[in-house]
């Protein structure tokens, strides 16, 4: 299964699609970076919202980079489950490597600030929220991206039309005050935690309600996969 990982992200580099979703991830990290500096938490808060769309985009891409009947063939080879196993966790290596990217970007542009003081505690805090938001969004971002690809929904059109819904729903749904934030994953909420106090129960609740609902999608992911043949 690992070789059929590799393959997946080889196809994905040597056909030039992985340009597109990160020239699209550093142009709008380059415009929120782009207004000043902010804290390293608050920033990479927002970092990871507007990350999440980015990434399902990537996922997307890098599934649908496959041929039919050769993804077909791989299912004959080592399995179907171990097939679908092998482009999930190919697509969550690709956003590993987007998110490694985005936390380093804008110490390389000057977008957050440094320590006020040599006590202060903010960075290796900010950090370590930062990078926890981005994890968080991670296998949200994977799941829809898989869910709008191709060996899917089956068509073009209908693969963007569940981009964007899930987009735009993560960030509607997200908002307080929302009647049904259990639609979404917690990317909004993580955002908010990340500029205030984060305790220890609110980072494991919304973690475990990230890995909950990508839980759900990656299920209908299979199903409909099922259902395509």
């Amino acid at each position: 299964m690992s070789a059929l990982i590799r393959m997946r992200l080889a196809g994905f580099l040597r056909t030039g699609r992985a340009v597109a979703p990160l020239l699209a991830g550093l142009i709008t990290l380059g415009t929120l970076y782009g207004g000043g500096r902010a804290q390293p938490a608050e920033a990479y808060g927002v970092s990871a919202v507007v990350l999440f769309p980015v990434l399902a985009w990537q996922t997307k891409i890098l599934l649908d980079v496959e041929p039919d009947v050769q993804r077909r063939l791989a299912q004959v080879t080592v399995g179907v489950a171990r097939e679908r196993l092998a482009g999930l966790l190919a697509a969550a290596v690709a956003a590993l490597v987007t998110v490694a990217v985005a936390l380093l970007f804008p110490w390389l542009v000057g977008g957050v600030s440094g320590p006020v003081d040599p006590g202060d505690r903010s960075i290796p805090v900010g950090l370590a929220l930062g990078l926890w938001a981005h994890l968080l969004v991670v296998p949200a971002a994977v799941a829809l991206g898989a869910l709008a690809s191709r060996a899917s929904v089956g068509g073009a059109g209908y693969g963007v039309a569940v981009l964007a819904l899930g987009g735009v729903g993560a960030v509607v749904l997200g908002l307080t005050g929302s009647v049904a934030p259990w639609l979404a994953p917690p990317i909004m909420a993580a955002a908010r935690t990340t500029g205030g106090e984060a305790a220890a129960l609110t980072v494991l609740g919304l973690s475990g309600w990230a890995l909950a609902w990508s839980g759900a999608v990656v299920g209908g992911y299979l199903w409909r996969r099922r259902a395509q043949g």
